[in-house]
């Protein structure tokens, strides 16, 4: 192709993306997912909480205002992403998880009826109950577990069972989480991408074992933990996107994570 044929083309098709309409983003409401960090956000007992100093704040000498500051925190905790290597030896890293297993159809179970039980643990008997209701689980749909326990959110007794700080606390965690056997259940049956729940970990908080993340993290299953806000979505007819900070190797890290739901009037 010569010069100027090429030059044709290259005009033609300018002119025909100029006469096209602009592409809009489809209506719908977002809801946020995701509990905000500061010095009341929760971390597991013994994990490094969210720490935030100040550089600088206020006008310089240039006569403008600037505010700059630093910030530190453990990977586990607030609203945060575990990686399949949390659990799992080999698996992928928080920088390796491919952005198409972040973002996906959702689906919210609701347990909360039967998590006035602390300990409660999500059962396959629950995850089937879900599907009578609503239909099976479509394939490669992010799940997420609504235990009610986000409206507990910053009391740290109140939704992890204790107040306290260090290993000795640990025995003291009391919250609900997904029955090892569920989890197995939905990797052996159920094509998902990842899952989330409104607790400080999949497992419950009397775990010793954590079965749950080991049953997903050994297929390279990512979960959300801390998840904000589930009792805004429905059970199902919305779209999860989840971006945690790229920590290169990191076993987790912060993330912030939103639901969209279209507008389904004509």
């Amino acid at each position: 192709m010569n010069k100027q044929i090429l030059a044709a083309v290259l005009s033609a098709l300018l002119v025909s993306a100029c006469s096209q309409p602009a592409a809009t983003f489809p209506k719908g409401d977002w809801i946020d997912l995701t509990h905000e960090f500061s010095d009341e956000t929760i971390y597991w007992v013994t994990a490094e909480p969210f720490k935030r100093t100040t550089v600088f704040e206020g006008q310089n000498p240039a006569g403008f205002y600037y505010s700059a500051y630093n910030f530190s925190a453990a990977e586990h905790g607030g609203t945060h992403l575990d990686a399949p290597i949390h659990f799992a030896e080999g698996k992928k890293t928080a920088d390796k998880i491919e952005l198409d297993q972040l973002i996906g159809e959702g689906v919210v179970i609701d347990v909360s009826a039967k998590a006035a039980d602390r300990d409660y643990e999500i059962t396959a008997d629950d995850i089937r109950a879900w599907e009578e209701a609503n239909g099976k689980i479509p394939e490669w749909a992010i799940i997420l577990f609504r235990t009610g326990f986000g409206a507990k959110w910053p009391d740290k007794k109140a939704y992890l069972g204790t107040d306290q700080k260090g290993p000795e606390a640990v025995k003291d965690l009391h919250f609900p989480g997904l029955h090892p056997d569920a989890a197995k259940w939905l990797v052996e049956n159920r094509k998902f991408k990842a899952v989330g729940i409104d607790t400080a970990s999949i497992d419950r908080g009397q775990s010793t074992t954590f079965g749950s993340h080991v049953a997903l993290m050994t297929n390279d299953i990512p979960a959300f933990e801390n998840v904000a806000n589930l009792d805004k979505l429905p059970a199902k007819g919305f779209h999860i996107v989840a971006l945690p900070m790229k920590i290169k190797g990191g076993s987790g890290g912060p993330l912030r994570i939103a639901a969209f739901l279209p507008d389904t009037k004509p």
